[in-house]
């Protein structure tokens, strides 16, 4: 049934090798051949140059030769393009294409950064938050008090002053250069503005006290002590403030829920003594027609924050509890009523009330910005300051009228820190319950520029402070007792050169 059997092979004719074959190609290149030619070089005559300092005399004379000008032709040249040049330049000379433009060489970071994210684990345990953040002298060191914001009951547990120096190479975000025990919850704190080590705190019992950050063993070298002149609420703000009479001193300026608005002075067996004060008494605010009826009387006005001019030391905002912003006098003589105890009499700082938030005001700005040739006009910058409180909104006022110029609605949640940023004229930051909010002006006046989560489970932020000496640098504490230090991007720290014109005609056209 089967049986061997050769069949004839077939044969495959190559097409690939005739077609190579015909075109005479070698078999060691892939392509065929290439042609070349010599091309003559550019110049027509090479010699040897010798180094500067042996020049010879035939060189320089075959240079002088060739850097020949024929200046007769280089004049009528001229002669004829003079006109058409001089009327460009004019043009450029009268055009405005370039307003506002400014060369930077550096650079540009466009986002805002998150640098470091600082904490205690020992407060955090305790449920401790951060109640206030400040920059050393230096600005290096940043400083938070830990407390508590949200408890309106007595509080007597300990808290803690922390700092950390962002220099150091050796950086522990979680274990501060330097921790302090307070007795009471710490509410604010404030640094010295010449001296680093210095740190002043205000404390939930009314109490000031002053550490010096270099001592380790005792850093406590002054203190209010409780007496007749200590405050009888908690201490919601701390400034130091240049001694008229002695140079190289400060005094300490103290502000309380109790309506006081205290000053100290050293005293040499570490004890700070009243050596002024003021009052904020509803009977002494004036009843402006515009204002909301309050209880005007004898009650004291509860004081939560203040801001001093940068250009009149006499002038002072404060933000009180009523929703009220009120701007005040140093130089008042009107006495307060009368109030048992007190080493020293009380005064009535109050001179103008403003427009009011819907809620407390937990934060006053003042703007850092001055321009003299319009120090008379309510829309000078040295007119303007800011306020926040529980309303969410943000008011930009002059000191020389009662209704702000505008308000801005930033947060469905309260504010509860606002700061005027110390290098741009038109930029701010808020705090609020959502986050940190950075507004610029000249993009936008109905919404945040950006708005930063300072973490992830939303809670509220208390307080920020810039840093004045690294302008780039913005700390920010919440709640969850956590102090993020934020790298500005550039877009929030170099100031265009018509931006103080852009404040005054934004605060003049709102005015109109």
């Amino acid at each position: 049934m089967f049986a061997d059997r050769t069949e004839p092979g077939a044969d495959v004719q190559s097409l690939w090798r005739s077609a190579r074959s015909a075109r005479c190609e070698a078999k060691t290149c892939q392509t065929g051949k290439i042609s070349t030619a010599e091309a003559a070089e550019q110049s027509h005559t090479a010699r040897d140059a010798a180094i500067q300092t042996e020049q010879s005399k035939d060189d320089v004379q075959d240079f002088q030769q060739e850097a020949q000008v024929d200046y007769t032709g280089l004049l009528l040249f001229l002669q004829r393009v003079e006109d058409a040049v001089i009327k460009e330049l004019n043009k450029n000379w009268k055009s405005h294409a370039f307003d506002g433009f400014e060369v930077n060489w550096t650079d540009q970071d466009e986002a805002v950064l998150c640098l470091h994210t600082l904490s205690y684990p020992e407060a955090q345990d305790q449920n401790l938050q951060v109640t206030s953040v400040s920059w050393n002298a230096t600005g290096s060191v940043v400083a938070c008090s830990y407390g508590r914001l949200d408890d309106g009951d007595w509080s007597t547990e300990k808290s803690y002053i922390c700092t950390w120096n962002l220099d150091r190479r050796g950086l522990n975000p979680q274990h501060p250069d330097l921790v302090v025990d307070v007795p009471s919850s710490a509410m604010c704190l404030a640094f010295h503005p010449s001296q680093p080590s210095l740190i002043a705190g205000g404390l939930f019992s009314g109490e000031l006290v002053v550490w010096d950050t270099s001592r380790t063993e005792d850093p406590v070298i002054w203190r209010t002590g409780m007496t007749d002149d200590t405050h009888t609420d908690p201490v919601y703000q701390v400034n130091w403030l240049p001694d008229t009479k002695h140079r190289n001193h400060c005094r300490l300026l103290s502000v309380a829920t109790d309506g006081k608005i205290l000053v100290w002075r050293e005293e040499r067996d570490g004890r700070l003594a009243l050596a002024e004060g003021f009052a904020i008494v509803a009977q002494h605010i004036p009843r402006n027609t515009r204002l909301k009826k309050m209880a005007w009387g004898e009650a004291a006005v509860g004081v939560t924050s203040l801001s001093f001019s940068h250009f009149d030391p006499g002038v002072f905002v404060v933000g009180v509890e009523g929703g009220y912003s009120l701007r005040c006098s140093t130089a008042a003589q009107t006495p307060a009523l009368p109030r048992p105890g007190g080493s020293a009499p009380l005064r009535a700082p109050v001179e103008f009330a403003f427009s009011p938030h819907a809620g407390p005001v937990y934060s006053v700005s003042c703007s850092p910005f001055h321009r003299q040739s319009c120090f008379l006009l309510p829309s000078s910058p040295r007119n303007l300051f800011l306020s926040c409180g529980t309303d969410g909104q943000v008011h930009f006022h002059s000191m020389l009228q009662t209704q702000p110029l505008f308000a801005l609605q930033l947060s469905k949640k309260y504010l509860f820190c606002v700061c005027w940023s110390p290098v741009r004229p038109l930029v701010f930051a808020a705090a609020s319950g959502e986050g940190v909010h950075l507004f610029d002006l000249a993009r936008s006046m109905q919404k945040p520029t950006v708005s930063l989560k300072q973490s992830m489970s939303n809670c509220p932020v208390y307080c920020l402070e810039f840093n004045t000496k690294h302008t780039r640098l913005l700390a920010a504490g919440d709640a969850a007792g956590t102090v993020k230090v934020w790298q500005l991007s550039s877009d929030f720290t170099e100031q265009g050169p018509r931006e103080m014109s852009h404040l005054e005609q934004l605060a003049s056209e709102i005015m109109d």
